[in-house]
């Protein structure tokens, strides 16, 4: 009963996060909307190692393609590439406080939109400016809020 729990809530969170990546804002917002999709996969795999793994990732990112209207698959690699990180280094990254993992959050997404604008720079070559830098910043410091929350759907 317990695992079933477990696997509807990491679903319904997965979902939310979904809509929240979605969710129509300003223009001056939308650039700060962070890959929430991505920060809930690295939680859940942090905190459920055994459970949450690249194959999660990969399907939520194929999601995440046809949610975003990108190139299929894009999302997909992104995400798959980064759980293998988390999985890798779980052990580790629990240790650690959350300020150090902000820093590992900072490099998730910061290989995870470099990655991506180099599929839509293939497509339509364009510009690097300014507002690349937005939606990672505001994800590593929304790591803090998306840990605290999570622990407690997860606990609770």
């Amino acid at each position: 009963m317990n695992n079933e729990h477990h696997c509807v809530r990491i679903f319904i969170t997965l979902i939310f996060a979904m809509c929240l990546r979605i969710l129509p804002l300003p223009n001056t917002l939308a650039l700060f909307n962070p890959d929430w999709v991505l920060l809930v996969l690295i939680y859940w795999s942090l905190a459920m190692p055994e459970r949450i793994g690249i194959g999660y990732a990969w399907f939520f990112g194929i999601l995440t393609d046809v949610l975003m209207g990108r190139l299929f698959g894009q999302y997909a690699l992104s995400y798959s590439i980064i759980i293998y990180m988390v999985l890798i280094w779980h052990r580790q990254l629990r240790q650690f406080p959350l300020g150090q993992q902000s820093l590992f959050i900072l490099g998730c997404l910061l290989f995870s939109h470099t990655l991506l604008f180099w599929f839509e720079n293939l497509k339509n070559p364009a510009q690097l400016d300014g507002t690349f830098w937005l939606p990672v910043l505001s994800g590593t410091t929304s790591w803090f809020i998306v840990y605290h929350i999570m622990r407690f759907v997860r606990r609770y």
